[in-house]
């Protein structure tokens, strides 16, 4: 059974940054794909970011392309989401979500294991 566990949330004021981090326990991290999604309180989850196996593909929600970056370290079993420039309505629960496929695909029902959660506020 893998298991996720985020770490990096918090509290930060509009246009700052923080670096959100994911570590899973399973042996299959590096023939992964990995995602990030977020939930915001009375909103559905969504996609913010996913990475294929090999890194060598990836893809952002238009709302948050080009402030946040995903990345992966295999040798940690690790995915990363740095967000910059964060706005309010960046302010929500982020989970991490990883799938038995490699293919970095968009939909949650694709992911197979899930992180409990990290809550990241934007405050004014």
């Amino acid at each position: 059974q893998v298991q996720l566990a985020e770490s990096g949330g918090g509290l930060v004021p509009a246009g700052g940054s923080l670096r959100l981090s994911c570590v899973s326990s399973g042996r299959t991290f590096s023939d992964s794909a990995l995602a990030w999604f977020r939930q915001a309180p009375g909103k559905e989850r969504e996609l913010v970011a996913t990475i294929s196996w090999s890194g060598g593909s990836v893809f952002y929600d238009d709302a948050v392309e080009g402030r946040f970056t995903i990345s992966r370290d295999n040798t940690k079993n690790t995915v990363y989401l740095e967000m910059g420039s964060l706005k309010l309505e960046d302010t929500a629960v982020y989970y991490c979500a990883q799938r038995k496929g490699g293919a970095a695909l968009l939909q949650g029902n694709k992911y197979d294991y899930w992180g409990q959660g990290t809550q990241v506020t934007v405050s004014s």
